[in-house]
């Protein structure tokens, strides 16, 4: 008796998956609820675990796209297979290539049995006519004799090589490039063509500014600097720069709440609240978790938070739910060396904040020539529901606040 494993439902908006990985060989005895194989849809990886015991019998493909409820699988019923069933297959088969030897031999029809003879009547007329030695040609015919088709086939030949000597010399061929030139294709994944036709959309259907501005980094710097020590041994993670940023960020959103809303057809959705989206590179591309209500968190809660998240977008663990929603979105381009760029809106949000490398320039402060830790940040917003006074007193607000660390505490 065989049971029939299919791709289960994983979401409301998701009607397809691809068959990323298989975990197990087919014909191997997989346990219950073992893993088996992996699933990608457009917004997350999970895995797909055996429903019984059994030996498991493949029936979809790695790289195959497949609809929610389509059988990937059967597991039927038994221990691990013994293996000789190739052996059993050799014999015959060298039984056969045995038999054909001989029978080649004796084949009268075979050239290798014959010399070669003369040209048929039809064959000696077209040899003639063009001018062709029957000796240059093998026949195929019954005791070697030249039949009409291979009087045919020279009468061809014969012409192709004049054409071929009338042609002027051809040039010589480019020197060889030194070095491997190597090229490989590989399937785009359900995850990799969302994120394409996401970006691609959002380029399209939003009117995307992007504004600029710099902060002098060194206040965060000497806070960290003074309490990570303490701020580790009494919660138990690190002190980071995106705490500091989403706190400076859930502050601005409250007083220019615009940036914090959405389009909705004809509608401007304004959210209460700050659902804050952290882009993180995972293993299969660029996901955004959310942080729930990070406007009413603390520094050490939003830390514990993105730990939690990032450590899961690493192991392909996030769930969809941890992945949808967001009303805005910080990304940090700075850690892989980034000095600046125009990050993208993550849709259906209007604004995006990134952040850059930190980089020691000279600046001037009170009519001094200093030099400070300096960060460019980049805020990309959709212009159709976020106006540029909105925007750059957002941005600037942002600043104002990371430049001074206790005004987030002092909410002033």
């Amino acid at each position: 008796m065989s049971l029939e494993i299919k791709v289960p439902a994983v979401g409301e908006s998701i009607t397809e998956v691809t068959l990323a990985q298989w975990l197990k060989q087919d014909g191997d005895y997989v346990e219950m609820d073992e893993n088996i194989a992996e699933l990608e849809s457009d917004k997350a990886t999970f895995e797909l675990p055996a429903e019984r015991a059994g030996i498991l019998k493949i029936i979809a493909q790695e790289g195959d796209t497949l609809e929610i409820g389509a059988v990937v699988c059967t597991i039927e019923d038994g221990d691990a297979p013994a293996g000789g069933a190739e052996k059993k297959e050799e014999a015959p088969a060298a039984a056969a290539e045995g038999a054909a030897a001989p029978a080649a031999k004796n084949d009268p029809e075979s050239p290798e049995s014959y010399a070669a003879g003369t040209a048929s009547p039809a064959a000696a007329k077209i040899l003639r006519e063009k001018g062709i030695d029957p000796s240059t040609i093998k026949g195929t015919g019954k005791d070697g004799r030249i039949t009409k088709e291979d009087a045919e086939k020279a009468q061809a030949a014969s012409a192709t090589a004049k054409a071929a000597e009338s042609k002027p010399a051809a040039a010589p061929a480019p020197a060889p490039v030194a070095g491997a030139r190597n090229e490989r294709r590989e399937k785009m994944t359900s995850l990799r063509k969302t994120i394409a036709k996401r970006l691609v959309s959002v380029k399209n259907e939003t009117a995307m500014l992007t504004t600029f501005n710099e902060v002098n980094m060194q206040p965060i710097m000497d806070l960290r600097s003074k309490y990570k020590d303490t701020f580790k041994e009494k919660h138990g993670v690190g002190l980071g720069f995106m705490s500091f940023f989403t706190k400076a960020v859930t502050t601005a959103l409250k007083e220019w709440p615009a940036v914090n809303a959405r389009i909705e057809e004809n509608e401007i959705v304004y959210s209460d609240f700050c659902d804050i989206s952290i882009a993180v590179s995972a293993p299969k591309g660029l996901v955004v978790p959310v942080i729930r209500n990070a406007e009413s968190m603390s520094l050490h809660q939003i830390e514990k938070e993105i730990v939690a998240l990032a450590t899961k977008a690493r192991d392909n663990k996030l769930t969809i739910d941890e992945m949808t929603g967001g009303t805005f979105t910080i990304t940090n381009g700075g850690v892989f060396g980034s000095m600046m760029s125009t990050p993208i809106i993550n849709a259906p949000q209007s604004a995006i904040l990134g952040m850059h490398n930190i980089v020691q320039r000279p600046v001037a402060e009170n009519g001094q020539v200093v030099i400070r830790p300096m960060m460019y940040i980049a805020l990309s917003y959709d212009h159709r529901i976020i106006d540029g006074r909105e925007s750059v007193s957002f941005l600037v607000r942002v600043k104002q606040l990371l430049e001074d660390p206790a005004r987030l505490l002092l909410e002033v």
